[in-house]
């Protein structure tokens, strides 16, 4: 590890990655360091939902930036990515309220009000099941089995150092300290996710850093017909910060928390996405604390399971997979901390890690270097192409 780079990133998730694409627009050596043989953590353990519209404030700012992003590394990359927009499947009148005062606040170019036909026109939703719903435009479909690791193999072929199965022990100013020996760099990010207490414990303390296992499962399916876009539900607009910050959403908390007291203790969010195999995926359910317990409640799977056969009107359906992500949680949506001079500390931890990360690698890295001159930011070169 002789060579000296402009950026070491700790952390081969989207985050990271995100990290490693904007120095590279910019014309910086890069080298990434991750323990694991490749990208294996919640950047491939998600549904696939790019959830932009959702976001509020400074998160919508960091998604509005990552869907440009996703949008030119589709195409430079090859992975598969639609511009589907999301379908918010409304079921009861406190839900269609949510979705109006949402859609008062944004205006009809961020959400579009849909008939209980127009719903069924969109998504094969199960006979009486809607309410009516809306249309968000602006979210994407990306399936992240697929594209995180796209995106790795990229960056390898275009310069960027990866250092895999390489442990990460120690990060001060100007250097990166592995069992492999030690990176040097001018800058470094730590891009860890929920891993932050592993090598800044302080830093985790201070902001609140937890840990939070989605429990989420594939399922066989027989649709009427595929789905065109991500599926959401109530569960959705009670989580969501730009729904969940509406007049009517707390009253529609307490009504899905009297009705569904299993589901709500889980902080659940029924979604689903359909992969471009077919197949189904449904989720999540949550736990929260300093560590996750491996025990994946069944009672869980089998009320998202019930709930998702009533939302399409579906017989028989076969689980093909269970599986629980990680991912940081914290008070803020956001942690970005210095602990040493041209050092970041980077997570997103207000569970919108694929919607808005690469967004917010963007800002650090021109924050990092904005002093370089003649670079072109990633977001100038998702416009200018």
């Amino acid at each position: 590890m002789g060579r000296h780079y402009d950026l070491a990133i700790v952390g081969g998730g989207i985050v990271g990655l995100g990290h490693a694409v904007a120095a590279l627009r910019r014309g910086l050596t890069v080298a990434v360091v991750d323990r694991a043989s490749g990208v294996n953590g919640a950047s491939v353990r998600n549904a696939g939902h790019l959830g932009i519209t959702g976001q509020e404030g400074e998160a919508r700012s960091y998604a509005d930036l990552a869907r440009e992003l996703w949008l030119t590394l589709s195409v430079e990359t090859g992975f598969w990515l639609r511009e589907s927009g999301a379908v918010v499947v409304a079921q009861a009148p406190d839900e269609l309220a949510v979705l109006e005062e949402f859609r008062d606040r944004r205006g009809g170019h961020d959400v579009r009000m849909l008939t209980p036909a127009q719903v069924r026109e969109r998504i094969p939703a199960g006979d009486g099941v809607a309410a009516g719903g809306a249309f968000l435009p602006s979210d994407l479909q990306v399936d992240p089995r697929e594209a995180a690791p796209a995106i790795a193999r990229w960056l390898d072929a275009h310069g960027v150092d990866f250092f895999w199965q390489t442990a990460v022990t120690g990060v001060e100013t100007g250097r990166v300290h592995t069992s492999r020996g030690r990176v040097s760099a001018d800058a470094v990010v730590v891009a860890v996710n929920q891993d932050v207490d592993r090598l800044f414990p302080g830093i985790a303390e201070t902001h609140g850093i937890q840990r939070c296992g989605l429990d989420m499962m594939l399922l066989e399916a027989e649709l009427d017909e595929a789905l065109a876009a991500p599926v959401l539900t109530g569960w959705s607009l009670v989580r969501l910060p730009g729904f969940a910050h509406t007049p009517s959403a707390q009253s529609l908390r307490e009504r899905l928390a009297l009705e569904d007291p299993v589901l709500a203790a889980l902080d659940t969010d029924l979604g689903c996405v359909q992969r471009p195999d077919g197949s189904l995926v449904v989720g999540a359910t949550r736990t929260r604390g300093d560590d996750v317990p491996p025990f994946q409640s069944e009672v869980a799977f089998e009320l998202l399971l019930e709930r998702t056969r009533a939302l399409f009107g579906l017989g028989v359906t076969r689980v093909l997979e269970r599986w629980q992500g990680i991912d940081a949680v914290a008070p803020d949506d956001f942690l970005v901390s210095s602990p040493a001079p041209s050092v970041r500390v980077v997570s997103v931890t207000g569970g919108a890690g694929m919607a808005t990360g690469l967004g917010l690698a963007d800002r650090v890295v021109d924050e990092l270097f904005s002093t370089a001159p003649g670079v072109l930011t990633a977001a100038g070169a998702a416009r200018s192409r």
